[in-house]
């Protein structure tokens, strides 16, 4: 393990933060905030510090960085990075209790959207820039950036990126990773822009629609109200996010191909087609359970359809309380929750692939029992899945399991009702956001122990880096020659 190539790439990693938390200043100049302006100067010229202090280190010899040194940068840089994005919070005092701000920063950074703040409306409004930026940077993926904006790191960089990018099939859509990064990043700015001018133009302000259009691509979830969309009832805002929350739930990389004019790879995904099927099935089912809660079968429709893209694109915005819906509706969204998107996608969960994958596993082991002498390769449409894939899947949904039970009972052995526990558990790991009961749609998780909060923010953690690439670092394996 070259520990002086970890330390380094920490380092560009740590620059990028400080950048963007220098961003902050903008927002709290132009609303007079003037007493945000020291500690958003300190915390960035903190960031600054630790990350220009790795230069002295050396210069980074792109060689040293093999695929042990890339797990080690990616866990190691999600909690860095969620460690120096909770110190505004903390020198504000918005948030003086670290754990506090250490949730709320996992939180926005993993795109999770799980708050302990009651009510933003009572944050500076430079504080809800940076708690929305932090899900915008996180949801393409602060690695991403880094390999994006800062280096060319040859092989070390496809380890990096392959460490970075959910979902078990990845895909380099050029020779170069950094070129790779780059182009799904300006796929990513390009649908923030049009999102932010259409809620501009729906009745939202410059300033909510730009933060809401910052997390609603990165389906993080973070809002600039208590009431999240449902304080823009009646406007067009709503159906505009609904829009563009279902289009984060895909994989980017088939936009890269429609930039190239290449629609069919879209059209012929069958992860996409199981996707979008499952929010029809799924909206159809809510909307007829909720009809009499609403007001008419338009009104149950849109309700039922806001509610299901939300959460099984895991950003959690809400337009109604789902925790009223009755049992059939509100256990059909938490099986939702952890189900997920595509992979590829800013989405947590599961993934719909890996979905697809173990239903076709369990196919074959069907098959085989009829007839054992039978070769019988698993397909995706075309592509014929390695076998190590495939077993790597059934490893994360043991592993996934497994994480979620011992979690859940942990944080039900603190008392908490089961309601509470389970959801609370699926909404972090799956970074989902909110919850049932005390972590409903309309509550936060500021009441929770510091352990249980503790407790959460690393499951997000796990949940955004997928279990693997921080588990891996705990096996004696990963740290010998």
């Amino acid at each position: 393990m070259q520990g002086r190539a970890i330390l380094r790439s920490l380092g560009s990693l740590w620059v990028v933060i400080a950048i963007a938390q220098g961003t902050s200043l903008v927002p709290a100049l132009w609303f007079r905030e003037w007493t945000l302006v020291v500690p958003l100067l300190a915390s960035t010229a903190l960031s600054a510090a630790c990350g220009l202090g790795t230069r002295f280190l050396g210069p980074l010899d792109p060689r040293t960085l093999g695929r042990r040194e890339a797990f080690a940068v990616v866990a190691l840089g999600w909690v860095s990075v969620s460690l120096l994005g909770a110190v505004p919070y903390v020198l504000s005092g918005a948030l003086p209790s670290p754990v506090d701000a250490f949730f709320e920063s996992v939180s926005g950074f993993t795109t999770t959207g799980s708050s302990v703040v009651a009510e933003p409306e009572s944050l500076p409004r430079a504080l809800l820039y940076w708690r929305a930026l932090t899900q915008w940077l996180g949801g393409m993926g602060i690695i991403v950036l880094f390999l994006a904006v800062f280096t060319q790191l040859g092989i070390g960089a496809r380890f990096l990126f392959h460490s970075e990018v959910p979902g078990p099939l990845k895909e380099t859509l050029t020779p170069h990773v950094r070129d790779t990064s780059a182009a799904l990043w300006r796929i990513y700015g390009a649908m923030t822009l049009a999102q932010t001018v259409l809620l501009w133009v729906s009745g939202m302000d410059l300033f909510d629609a730009l933060l809401h259009a910052f997390t609603t691509l990165s389906t993080g979830g973070f809002s600039t109200r208590a009431a999240s969309l449902a304080h823009w009832n009646g406007t067009a805002a709503p159906l505009i996010t609904l829009v563009f929350m279902v289009l984060a739930g895909l994989n980017f990389s088939l936009y890269q191909h429609l930039t190239h004019g290449h629609a069919r790879p879209l059209i012929r995904d069958r992860e996409t087609r199981l996707y979008l099927a499952l929010l029809a099935i799924a909206t159809l089912l809510v909307a007829i359970d909720i009809r009499s809660l609403c007001s008419g079968v338009g009104e149950a429709l849109f309700q039922a359809a806001f509610q299901v893209a939300s959460l099984m694109t895991t950003t959690g915005f809400v337009t109604d309380d789902f925790d009223r819906y009755p049992d059939f509706s509100r256990i059909l969204l938490v099986v939702l929750m952890m189900v997920g998107a595509s992979a590829g996608s800013t989405a947590g969960g599961i993934k719909v692939v890996r979905l697809l994958l173990l239903a076709r596993l369990a196919h074959r082991s069907l098959y085989r029992l009829v007839r054992p002498q039978v070769v019988m390769p698993i397909r995706i449409g075309d592509r014929v899945v390695p076998e190590t894939a495939v077993m790597e899947v059934s490893g994360f949904f043991v592993i996934y399991l497994t994480v979620f039970a011992v979690a859940a009972l942990y944080v039900a052995g603190r008392g908490i009702d089961a309601a509470t526990a389970l959801s609370s558990v699926a909404a972090t790991l799956g970074n989902i956001g909110p919850g049932l009961a005390q972590v409903g749609a309309i509550r936060h998780y500021g009441d929770l122990p510091a352990d249980v909060k503790t407790l959460l923010s690393l499951l997000m953690l796990l949940g955004r880096l997928e279990l693997m690439t921080p588990l891996a670092l705990l096996l004696p394996v990963t740290w010998r020659r």
